[in-house]
Parts: C-alpha cells; structure tokens; sequence
C-alpha cells in the first residue's frame, strides 16, 4: 500500500491511476452529461442530462455547419428521460435506480418530468432524521419547473418542494449546499430556453427541506440588476459565498446567515475580479487549505454568441478569510485591490485557449484537482466565418482532424499548494470526445470522475456524409481506486 512520504504528504494521483468503470452513458450514448454525483451509503450515485446537442440545436443560437450528433427537428423524439445509476466498487456493478417519470406538459402532450439532474448531495443537517441524498433536477420547458428530490434508500426518489421552489417561473436548480445546518440553494434557467439565466437571482434557505420550506434569504441580485443568476455557492469558514452571473464580470458576495432575513450581505469581488466581462460566471468554488477557490467560464462552454463575449479561457482565484484574494491561473493586471500576477505561472486555463470553463474541484488525500471543459472537439464542425480571422487562419493551418486527434479532450490538474500545478490528463482520460469533466467526487474507496460526452449515440465523422456509431460517446465514470481496492 502507498505510504505518505516524511512529510505527511499522499503522492496525487497520475493518469494511470484511472480506469474507466463505466462508458458510452451506461449504454446509451443520449446519456450526454454525468451531470451530478455524491457518494451515499456505500455507493456512488450519478444523476444523467440526456441530449444536450439535440436541444441545443433546437433552443439555442449555436453557429454549426453540420451538427456533431444526430439532432431530430423535436428533441423529444429521443428519450429524454434523465436517469440515476448506482455503482458499488466492493462489486464493480452498477445498477439504474431511477428514471425521470412520464408527465403531461402545458402543451398537452407526454413530456420526461427530468430532462436532467443538475446537483447532488448528503444532507443531515438538523439531526433528527437519517441522512438523505437531495438531487436538482431540470425541468422542460413545458414542465412544471425543477424540483429537489430526496431519497433516504437510494431507490425511491420523491420531490420535497412544490415545481419552481415556490412555485417559480424557472426551468432548473444548479447548485444545493448545507450550511451551519441548513440548506440553500437558488434557482436557473428559464423558459425561453437558457439554462443558466433565470432573472431571479436570490438566495433562498431551508431548514427543513424534507417538507420544503423556502423562503428568499437575500435581495434580488445583491441590489444589482447586472446579477442576472447566482451561479454557484458554497461554505467557508463562517460565511456562505456565492458567485454570479454578471456580463460586466461576476461578483462574489458572503454572509453569516444570522440575524433578520434577508440576511446581510458583504461583496467581496467583483467586475470578475478585474478582468471584466471575459470572467463572466462563477463555475465552480472549493475550500482548500484556508482558502476558497473560484474557477470562472463564460457561458456556452467559454463563448458566449448571444450577449457576443468570448472565447476566452477561464481563471482560478482564492479568497482568504478577510476578502483578500490572489490570482493563481490568469492574466497578470492592475486592480483596485492591487497588481496581481499568476502565482502558478500559468496563463488563462492553464495556458490552454480552448478551455471554456474551470468547472469542478476537489479535495482528495490532500491535494485539489481542478476539472475543465474544453470545447476544441467542435472545431471541425463550428461555421468559422464568424471567427475574428487570425483564428480562423491558425484552425486551417493545423487542421480540424489534428486537433481533434492530438489535442481534445478536458483538462485535470492536481495542486497540494494552490499554486503549483501538474496535469492528471490533457485530453480527457485518452477520448477526445470527453468535452469535459463535469462531476467529482472523493469517497473512501478512491476519486470518482464523471465526464460530460454529448457525441453519441451517432457522430458525423470529420469530412464524412452520413452519421455513424461512436463507441466513444456518451457519458463516462473513471474511478482512482485506494492500494486495497486495486486488483
């Protein structure tokens, strides 16, 4: 068994550490997204998003010259209907324990009540009942709107709260987390179709999310209309900070959680921490070491064509306790909290152009990884006549195939300090096709990965005439196992 070295320190683990225990989306390539993840009584749970690019083609303004994956004109002739499967690795067998049921949406007609499961997580928080695995789920848009479902066996999964929280206009929750005893969470999407943009950025909390409960801890935006979603949120220390969704940049903003509701807030960044509008949503945010980190993106996967921002590479900053923060991957500038360089030497998504967002983190033995999407595998199928030309002229010059065969895949990178980085893998556990690595998660057998892989069940190959089977597609789960579980 691997021992820690003198200094107390497990090695981080490498590419081979990895293997892949479960592909093409458990045997559906339309199982698009590992979208969430928890580990709960002994077992890995994964919630699935089904489809993505059959509706993106159908919702969103998306410049393609032909369409990775077979798109029918009504997304809903395919089966939409989000899935959990369960893995136990003592057995190394999976099990699908649920799967969205069939309703009548507004338009009269049969629709999935989940097209996809957002977020996951364990929640025990008052102490007088057994812990409970909650999932967000994403509604269509002819749906009731998203619920929270509970389970406390890992089979029966039942909503808690009433479609919409409270009976919102939105279409999915993204982000649930429990703090000092309490859950919160805020809702997304909306019904015109964007998934990220809801118009209603407030925090809402319950004590009591078994029986619902929700009620608006905070002002619509923080008291700024350039708020359009709260994106992300998470513990630290004595506050909870949450991240926004803001095209002059996003905010991070903190609060106890004591006293009156609404509950005071504090900003703590703000215009994207200086860069502006190319930091223009908080992804992902992880306390590490007496620090919290903050990986940021641009909707849309680092390109945002309706609001006209990007491409552009993401960046990783951490806050310390008294709002002081440092930048750790991005672009050297002057801010009005100072001159701030990259402390790991790295540019903009370590230094990877491609890289859309910095979207999950984890701590595990020690060490924070840091996930990525990485949008290169569409390169060969984008319309480039809207590119700036320069861009264009690199793209042909190396080829749509050559980066597709050398280059795709999302990015993982592993830190003991925050400020030192290495590469886990740069091309998505050896598939191109793994746009990203959506879902992590350390439990006590090892590091679970799940990756975000939309090119199945057919792909159109590069250059090809007729759609055709893509083993590699669909939704993967990679597993780095502890000594005793290796064969």
């Amino acid at each position: 068994m691997v021992q820690a070295n003198r200094l107390g320190i497990w090695p981080g683990l490498n590419r081979r550490d990895f293997r892949c225990v479960a592909r093409g989306g458990f045997g559906d390539g339309n199982n698009a997204y590992a979208h969430s993840m928890a580990w709960f009584n002994g077992h890995l749970y994964v919630g699935t998003t089904r489809g993505n690019f059959p509706f993106m083609k159908a919702r969103l303004p998306i410049a393609m010259d032909v369409w990775p994956v077979e798109c029918p004109e009504n997304p809903f002739d395919l089966d939409m209907h989000a899935e959990i499967w369960r893995y136990d690795p003592l057995t190394d067998e999976w099990e699908r324990v649920f799967k969205s049921p069939t309703i009548i949406g507004s338009h009269g007609k049969p629709i999935p009540r989940e097209l996809g499961l957002r977020g996951m997580l364990v929640y025990s928080g008052r102490g007088v009942e057994p812990p409970a695995l909650f999932v967000s789920t994403w509604s269509p848009a002819r749906g009731p709107g998203p619920h929270l479902l509970r389970s406390e066996d890992g089979r029966n999964f039942v909503p808690t709260c009433e479609p919409g929280l409270t009976g919102l206009p939105v279409t999915t929750i993204r982000t649930v987390t429990e703090f000092k005893g309490r859950l919160f969470t805020t809702p997304a999407g909306s019904r015109g179709g964007n998934p990220n943009i809801s118009a209603h950025s407030v925090v809402y909390e319950s004590a009591d999310p078994t029986r619902g409960g929700w009620e608006p801890v905070s002002d619509f935006g923080f008291g700024d209309p350039g708020n359009k979603t709260i994106f992300e949120m998470c513990g630290f220390g004595d506050h909870l900070y949450v991240g926004t969704f803001n095209l002059e940049g996003y905010q991070v903003w903190r609060s106890t959680c004591e006293g009156d509701k609404p509950y005071v807030w504090e900003k703590v960044i703000e215009r994207g921490a200086g860069r502006g509008k190319l930091n223009q949503c908080t992804l992902s945010m992880l306390p590490f070491k007496g620090a919290l980190y903050i990986g940021s993106g641009i909707q849309g996967g680092g390109i945002d064509t309706a609001n006209k921002v990007g491409p552009a590479p993401p960046e990783l900053v951490r806050v310390w306790p008294d709002g002081s923060w440092d930048l750790l991957v991005g672009d050297e500038r002057d801010t009005p909290d100072g001159y701030k360089i990259p402390l790991s030497g790295y540019m903009p998504g370590f230094n990877n152009f491609f890289n859309g967002y910095f979207w999950r983190m984890v701590e595990h033995d020690g060490w924070l990884y840091l996930s990525t999407f990485e949008w290169s595998t569409l390169v060969g199928y984008a319309n480039r006549s809207r590119w700036p030309e320069a861009f264009a002229n690199v793209i042909n010059h190396v080829g749509a195939q050559a980066i597709l065969d050398h280059h795709s895949g999302f990015d993982l990178y592993r830190s003991f300090d925050g400020e030192n980085w290495v590469p886990v893998t740069n091309n998505g556990f050896d598939n191109p096709f793994n746009m990203g690595l959506r879902t992590l998660v350390s439990s006590p057998y090892g590091l679970f990965c799940g990756t975000a892989n939309p090119f199945g069940p057919k792909i159109m190959p590069l250059g090809g005439d007729r759609y055709v089977p893509n083993p590699r597609g669909g939704c993967e789960i990679h597993f780095a196992a502890n000594e005793a579980l290796k064969p």
